[in-house]
């Protein structure tokens, strides 16, 4: 991308380094006149001169988003009556992105075959707390007793494409799903983010194998993406789960007398995972925050007591978050990833369990992290807009345009939504796109959404236009309220002069 620019007299100030340099492109009919003074370059610049893309983007601004994370090994128990402060919905830092990765969700023949017709009850939890927050479920995957949910503020929606989810089985000889990996990769504002949740070999003596199974499922999952066809492909990596790694050699009363005190880094040199860093490339190029949090594993339910039972397991940080940055040619993994287009930052803010939730033997694991991002994309591929006043009694008309060209087909819809909806299936009513072609760019259809379907009473609402070939909701309208109908009225399901109608 270049922009031209024709007579102009541009001022940049220039850092005082050795290292910093300025030097115009050359072009056909240019000409530059340059004047250095006291750090600054004063550059008057003929007609036909253009800048380079890297000098545009330094002048888009960074956002920062809030990246809320859980990891929980559920131990196939219910879940609990309030899950608020798992989430810290009351923190002074909102969140923009929930992704929940869940193991050992209850997975019977019966009720796993029921989930997969209705949501289990572990994601109804979620949607009912989210939802009234404004968040929306994007996608979830799930492999038997593994789970992973991606939920995100509704302003973001048109921004997250290209979603796809996939997993790995490594039980019992890779042909059971009850270990291995669920991912889901999805573009967020043009930047590629892949999360992968695992559920990786149990007990002290597999620490190997638990590598050798993360290698298999990062091998084994591919998707349909040019551009990032494997998990190691995209920008952005987050690994998590209860990846099972114990704390070695330490005796279990040197382990509780450490945790009892406080003092965990004197279990970190004898943490598994940590040890094998020091010696697989692969698993160098992940970061983690420091282990400051109690070892989450393995609890007697409903207490903050660690095992008393005659197995007397010693306690674990089995359940861990990490994240990898892809690498640059010239640089190895980091905390910031920055292609030939724009970079990524990626700063983790809290890592910690959180012991108040019992109905596991596992306490959930908890990663905030500060994404910041200069946005590739800021505009959503369609507009959509309801027409005039909406009631149910007549139908009512809406529009939508394709702001950009992207994979449309004409078994996409525009879904009807009251406000808080929960996901892209929530939807009250639904219509049809064109139907006999895809419309072009920056064609104005109008579409028609019957009286019937709509609801009786009023009510905040929104329409979201569902692309089917990217799995997301790709363009929201404004609120708009539809209005009391006279059906409902005259049949006194609200008072007579609500709205201004009289009886």
């Amino acid at each position: 991308m270049t922009a031209w620019i024709s007579h102009v007299v541009l001022s940049l100030k220039v850092w005082r380094s050795e290292k910093t340099s300025f030097s115009p492109l050359k072009t056909p009919q240019s000409f530059t006149h340059t004047t250095r003074a006291k750090g600054f370059y004063l550059i008057f610049i003929s007609k036909g001169w253009k800048m380079s893309t890297g000098a545009l983007r330094n002048r888009r601004r960074n956002h920062a988003c809030r990246l809320h994370m859980l990891t929980w090994n559920v131990a196939t128990a219910e879940p609990p009556d309030d899950i608020r402060s798992l989430l810290q919905l009351d923190s002074d830092s909102p969140a923009d992105l929930f992704v929940i990765g869940l193991q050992e969700v209850r997975a019977t023949p019966v009720k796993y075959v029921s989930d997969l017709i209705a949501e289990d009850s572990w994601s109804h939890l979620f949607m009912n707390t989210l939802g009234p927050n404004g968040f929306v479920k994007v996608t979830s995957v799930r492999m038997q007793g593994l789970l992973l949910i991606v939920f995100a503020r509704q302003v973001h929606l048109p921004f997250i494409r290209d979603i796809q989810s996939t997993y790995t089985r490594t039980g019992i000889f890779g042909y059971w799903g009850n270990k291995g990996g669920v991912s889901v990769r999805f573009s967020f504002y043009g930047h590629m983010l892949c999360f992968l949740n695992c559920h990786l070999a149990a007990h002290m003596n597999y620490a190997v194998q638990r590598v050798d199974e993360f290698e298999y499922i990062l091998d084994s999952q591919d998707f349909d993406f040019y551009n990032t066809p494997h998990v190691l492909d995209h920008k952005v990596v987050f690994w998590f789960g209860d990846l099972n790694f114990r704390i070695a050699d330490h005796g279990l009363h040197f382990l509780r007398s450490s945790i009892n005190s406080g003092r965990f880094n004197l279990l970190w040199s004898k943490d598994q995972l940590l040890m094998m860093k020091q010696k697989e490339p692969l698993l160098q190029q992940f970061e983690e925050g420091p282990l400051q949090f109690k070892p989450t594993y393995k609890f007697d339910r409903f207490s903050e007591t660690y095992d008393t039972s005659g197995k007397k397991r010693k306690p674990a940080w089995t359940d861990r978050i990490l994240w990898r940055i892809k690498p640059t040619d010239e640089e190895e993994c980091g905390s910031i990833a920055d292609d030939e287009e724009l970079p990524v930052k990626v700063t983790q803010d809290i890592y910690t369990c959180d012991p108040s939730y019992g109905v596991s033997d596992h306490k959930p694991v908890i990663g905030t992290f500060n994404l910041e991002l200069q946005k590739k994309v800021e505009t959503p591929l369609v507009c959509v807009s309801a027409e005039g006043q909406w009631s149910a009694d007549e139908d009512a008309v809406l529009t939508y345009t394709i702001q950009e060209k992207f994979d449309a087909c004409t078994s996409d819809w525009i879904g009807l939504y009251k406000i808080g909806f929960r996901s892209a299936l929530d939807y009250i009513a639904f219509v049809w796109v064109k139907e006999d072609a895809i419309a072009d760019v920056d064609e104005v259809v109008q579409l028609s959404m019957k009286r019937d379907d709509l609801p009786l009473l009023a009510g905040d609402y929104i329409l979201g236009y569902f692309s089917r070939n990217m799995q997301s909701l790709v363009g929201l309208s404004p609120p708009f309220q539809i209005m009391e109908s006279t059906l409902a009225l005259l049949e006194g399901l609200v008072p007579e002069n609500i709205n201004g109608l009289d009886k």
